[in-house]
């Protein structure tokens, strides 16, 4: 087959990002084919601020951020048995996984 894929994975925990990449690696690795990464992308931040009271103390607020982590991997030189690995791989319930072929 020796096409690319990539895998785009994203998360708010980066502890299930980098465990999930790594469980990829190891996977693709043991069928033969070649892995480039797990690259970090930029995180992403969102910083919201609440008022704490309804009406009055304007100067009285909350700030709340979130932060979405991600990671990218291209994997080369594929075969079939590299993908029916992929393909039955479980990962984390917080993980988004984008795949690229």
């Amino acid at each position: 087959m020796s096409q690319r894929i990539r895998i785009k994975l994203k998360s708010y925990d980066y502890n299930l990002v980098d465990k999930s990449a790594e469980k990829i690696v190891k996977t693709v690795k043991a069928t033969g084919a070649v892995v480039s990464g797990p690259i970090p992308l930029p995180t992403d931040k969102k910083v919201f601020t609440v008022l704490r009271s309804t009406f009055v103390n304007k100067k009285a607020r909350d700030q709340f951020q979130l932060c979405s982590y991600k990671r990218l991997l291209d994997i080369y030189s594929t075969t079939s048995k590299t993908i029916d690995a992929l393909m039955k791989l479980e990962l984390p319930s917080g993980v988004e996984v984008e795949i690229k072929v």
